[in-house]
């Protein structure tokens, strides 16, 4: 619940700022401000290592002991801080020596603090302790400042700049906080007889992941800045603006049940690591399959709400990419919950190296030609490509849910969503007001199918509400009754 109103903030940040922004930096300011965010996630990547998943396996498997805990610790963040300053290094000489990078050197260096406060926030210390309130006060505490500095200080197209910085305030300035809060759970004195290099070769193979993830999720806005312009790169960007919300969403039980699924990788426990994966499979295909059909069908209006008519050429690409929420929803279960957890986070890599070179491939081959929509297609060609190559490894340990689960229930469900939501268009109200009605017929008809035809997730979910409140009616009286 807690990870849930984590996303949900983010997306309310995105909500609020986003039409605002949009409107006031044109398609050429955020296409300078995700284009220097695409390039610093790469140098941030090679900062991090790979640590940011790994590190919450390896805490999540000593998190009982806190001397080893200490150890484990010190030791990642060693390593982060030495790769800090290569990565700066190289920073640097590229702003140096590209032209097209040195136009926008501050907006560069600005983005760049996430490379350092990404480090010491040592967020996968918190996500293996499962320190989810923690986590999620802190982030909305500085998502609250940063939206208000959005409205009172990016005022006009050339301050692109302030929102860059703003941008990096949201996401990332909570960070310094867990340096100091990190001393409830390890010991400030950096233990003697550290071993850094016991994690260089788990590190490396994360590492790789984390590169062939990043290659293919930021490869897109990166070859559309150099093929094509900066306004096509906004165009882009309110496109993936959506998609991004929706995935973080989707898989936002992911990320809590890696821990928990390390724990019980750890110990043997194979019943209940299949248990709560079929769960989350669960939970992804009812949630992404809905939001994803919903947000194609109503493009055009989440387009024009979100960022005004001046981006009328994201619908396509929006549509384009929408099935992506879905495939990475499942890949993020099967990858992070089943296979590293396993201890196979090669095959993960593997999937992701696949991923990447196709959507290099297919990036070079279209977006001369079509552009934002080009690259979009791109994206969900190497997102299908991962997870047919995760599926074929672990066919025989999860292709048993794939093959009980009933499928036309879901579709049908989505068919009454569908008709129930597409008419509201028709009645000619503004974006705006389609959005809203649309969105409460749509997902309205497509739960209570659901709950007629006894989804497992919608069921259990109803029933552990109905006892909540029971509960709830209970305590009031005996209080009532006490009094």
């Amino acid at each position: 619940m807690m990870n849930a109103l984590l996303t949900m903030s983010g997306f309310a940040f995105q909500l609020i700022s986003f039409p605002y922004v949009q409107r006031v930096l044109l398609p050429d300011g955020t296409g300078k401000v995700s284009m220097a965010t695409s390039l610093i996630a790469y140098f941030s990547m090679l900062a991090q290592l790979g640590i940011p998943t790994y590190g919450i396996r390896a805490c999540a498997r000593v998190r009982d002991d806190r001397a080893q805990l200490t150890r484990t610790v010190h030791e990642l963040l060693g390593i982060n801080l030495a790769m800090d300053a290569v990565a700066y290094g190289l920073l640097a000489v590229a702003l140096a020596v590209i032209p097209r990078l040195a136009e926008e050197r501050l907006l560069y260096v600005i983005v760049s603090a996430t490379i350092l406060l990404n480090s010491i926030g040592m967020e996968w210390l918190y996500r293996a302790l499962e320190q989810y309130r923690y986590i999620t006060v802190r982030s909305v505490a500085f998502k609250l400042v940063a939206l208000g500095a959005v409205f009172l200080l990016v005022r006009e197209e050339r301050d692109y700049v302030i929102y860059g910085g703003i941008s990096i305030f949201a996401s990332s300035a909570s960070n310094l906080m867990n340096l100091v809060h990190a001393r409830k759970f390890v010991d400030v004195r950096r233990p003697d007889g550290c071993d850094w290099k016991r994690h260089l070769r788990p590190v490396a193979i994360f590492f790789a992941m984390s590169c062939a993830a990043t290659v293919y999720t930021n490869l897109d806005t990166l070859m559309l800045g150099f093929l094509t312009t900066d306004a096509d790169v906004g165009f882009y960007n309110a496109a993936v603006k959506v998609k991004t919300v929706l995935v973080s969403a989707v898989t936002s039980l992911g990320a809590v049940l890696l821990p928990r699924s390390s724990y019980y990788a750890e110990r043997g426990r194979t019943d209940a690591l299949r248990e709560i994966s079929a769960k989350a499979l669960r939970f992804v295909l009812v949630c992404a399959a809905g939001v994803m059909v919903y947000f194609a069908l109503f493009a055009e209006e989440c387009v024009l709400t979100l960022s005004g008519e001046a981006y009328g050429a994201s619908v396509l690409p929006m549509r384009i990419i929408m099935p992506t929420v879905l495939l990475i929803g499942l890949t993020n279960i099967l990858g992070m919950q089943v296979l590293v957890p396993l201890g196979k986070e090669k095959i993960v890599l593997y999937s992701e190296l696949a991923g990447a070179g196709v959507n290099l491939v297919l990036n070079a081959l279209l977006i001369p030609a079509w552009r934002s929509s080009g690259a979009a297609v791109g994206t969900l060609v190497a997102e299908a490509v991962v997870l047919a190559v995760q599926y074929r490894v672990l066919r025989n340990e999860i292709g048993a849910f794939f093959r009980s689960y009933r499928w036309g229930r879901l579709l049908c469900a989505l068919a009454v969503g569908t008709l129930a939501g597409l008419w509201v268009r028709w009645i000619g109200m503004k974006p705006l007001a389609t959005l809203v009605f649309s969105s409460v017929l749509f997902f309205g008809g497509y739960g209570l199918f659901l709950k007629w035809r006894r989804e497992e997730l919608i069921t259990e979910t109803w029933n552990r509400l109905r006892k909540k409140i029971a509960s709830l009616r209970g305590g009031s009286h005996e209080s009532g009754n006490e009094e």
